[in-house]
């Protein structure tokens, strides 16, 4: 049974006698169809048939394309298409994707994602080989838009397995891509739905800090999930200003719960290493916001630097960052 908390979606149990599969392929959309094709596809060429794999396409009601189209004709019935009644935004969408899965392994796949051939089976073997894991990912590699490989993720571990300390290392930063992790759904069920009080960022982060505080977690170093990277806007301040919310809104959270598991101290460290990291991203935009004369901004842009991470290691590299920036040939 989940936990009960007030920004968290309880996720029942499967009633006795419901049949179980192996896998639920839960896959949340909004106005991707133009990418869901590829997205199923790669599921579809590993399917293991419906006893074993529940394949459905929860859609947060689309309004600029038709994802139900794309599923009747790729998925011919295999599929399962549920859409919203209204749009209810990604959070609750990816709720409706757990209380609807009932595999004992779920893989969120993202409309706009997908995974190499081997994705199932390997994972599968993680989970076999590694019986108390709560959960476990596998290496990714990041595609633009058009579908094009840019880079691959950091290498966690040069073979599979658990990984060791992974609670310290998750903590400082996002280093996970959701198509590439499958949680247990009894995982779920204890510790309830992402987190609502993140609007639009991070709310993965937290999620997979949560799990790692409470189970171990496994690793397959071979990149099996493809995760499409979108862009930010290069000057889109409130987008940027959002994400940076959001950030500081994770990091406390996980503040809220980590010292139960670590000592006070590390924790401490560990979040202040996470909020610094969070807190030079935005930089480059602020200094592009600054030199186009966008003051007002760019000022407002740079006090949630400060909010981020209010350390003197934080100012002095952002107000160096932000000056070399505008003086380039000066501080060369």
């Amino acid at each position: 049974m989940s936990e009960q908390h007030p920004y968290r979606a309880t996720i029942s149990s499967i009633p006795e006698g419901t049949p179980r599969p192996l896998w639920s392929v839960m896959i949340p959309n909004y106005n991707s169809a133009n990418y869901l094709r590829q997205t199923l596809k790669s599921v579809l060429d590993q399917d293991l048939g419906p006893d074993i794999m529940q394949i459905e396409v929860i859609d947060d009601h689309s309004t600029k394309d038709d994802p139900k189209a794309v599923v009747e004709e790729l998925g011919r019935g295999r599929v399962v298409f549920y859409q919203q009644p209204q749009n209810v935004g990604f959070i609750k969408n990816f709720e409706t994707c757990l209380q609807r899965a009932r595999g004992q392994l779920i893989h969120q796949l993202h409309g706009d994602d997908c995974v190499r051939d081997g994705f199932y089976r390997k994972m599968q073997q993680v989970f076999e080989q590694n019986p108390a894991i709560g959960a476990a990912f596998c290496r990714h590699i990041y595609m633009d838009l058009h579908g094009d490989w840019q880079t691959i993720s950091r290498l966690e571990k040069p073979e599979s397995g658990v990984l060791s300390n992974w609670l310290e290392q998750i903590a400082t930063g996002q280093r996970i891509a959701t198509p590439s992790i499958v949680v247990r759904r009894s995982v779920y069920e204890q510790l309830a739905g992402f987190d609502r009080r993140i609007v639009c960022y991070g709310e993965d982060w937290e999620m997979w800090v949560r799990i790692a505080a409470r189970y171990p977690v496994a690793y397959e170093p071979e990149p099996l999930a493809v995760y499409r990277f979108k862009p930010i806007k290069s000057l889109d301040p409130k987008r940027i200003q959002q994400i940076m919310q959001d950030m500081r809104m994770a990091s406390e959270i996980i503040q809220s719960y980590l010292p139960n598991y670590l000592p006070q101290s590390t924790a401490a460290k560990l979040l202040n290493k996470a909020r610094e990291n969070y807190a030079f991203w935005p930089v480059e935009k602020t200094s592009q916001l600054l030199s186009k004369g966008d003051i007002r901004i760019g000022l407002e842009l740079f006090n949630e630097v400060l909010k981020c991470s209010k350390s003197s290691t934080t100012f002095g590299k952002a107000t160096f960052k932000l000056l070399k920036y505008q003086f380039p040939h000066t501080l060369s």
